[in-house]
């Protein structure tokens, strides 16, 4: 699966991202905001990474970086299962912060989440990390109240954890559509052939392609 936004190109990560993943996430102020990326970060890390066989219901994305030129990878954003429900989570590389990939790739993956029929999502940030608690809030995720401890492998122990909670995901998505709207693509495997690379499918118009289903269109 794939999904495409005004900036950003959205897809499985690949063998070939070893290097590049390795480079985007070894930072130290990355690692430590994530429950299970270890620190240092190492190739190895990386390839073991790619090597897990993501649950179709919860797919894992890397984030591309649309651009003229060569491509670039800046991040990571997915779903996964986490203890009662599903769980997003994301982090960006720290030269590329501030200037709203998280929330615009999240927004994305909310909106695969509802595709897949996900009614509910969950999330968190360490109480240490509130830039990640004010990307959730713009998404519509709502403090559930509680106030967790979670393990973090960059950390090497527990962290202090705000849980979040979004609790009608159909609802939440129209309620926080961007002014103006918002044109997101979703696309099937097969959209991405041998003969794509980042940089030609980042070029092309969102909606253009038949196979690709435009899950919300701008607003009229």
């Amino acid at each position: 699966m794939f999904a495409r936004t005004e900036r950003l190109l959205l897809r499985p990560v690949w063998n070939e991202d070893a290097a590049a993943l390795t480079k985007a996430i070894c930072d130290e102020a990355i690692v430590r905001n994530l429950a299970n990326a270890p620190w240092p970060y190492t190739m190895a890390d990386a390839r073991a990474f790619i090597a897990i066989d993501h649950h179709e219901r919860t797919p894992n994305f890397m984030i591309i970086r649309r651009t003229n030129g060569l491509s670039e990878l800046i991040g990571s954003c997915g779903l996964a299962y986490y203890e009662d429900g599903i769980e997003i989570g994301y982090w960006i590389a720290r030269q590329h912060w501030g200037l709203g990939y998280a929330s615009e790739a999240a927004r994305a993956v909310l909106e695969i989440a509802h595709s897949l029929g996900h009614k509910q999502i969950c999330a968190g940030y360490f109480a240490d990390n509130p830039a990640s608690g004010h990307v959730l809030r713009k998404l519509g995720f709502l403090k559930t109240g509680a106030l967790t401890s979670r393990y973090s492998k960059g950390r090497a122990g527990p962290a202090a954890m705000i849980a979040m909670r979004i609790r009608d995901l159909a609802k939440t998505l129209k309620l926080n559509e961007p002014e103006g709207g918002c044109n997101i693509a979703l696309c099937p495997p097969a959209y991405y052939d041998s003969h794509y690379n980042d940089e030609k499918l980042g070029d092309e118009k969102l909606g253009d392609e038949k196979s690709c289903e435009t899950i919300l269109k701008t607003a009229a």
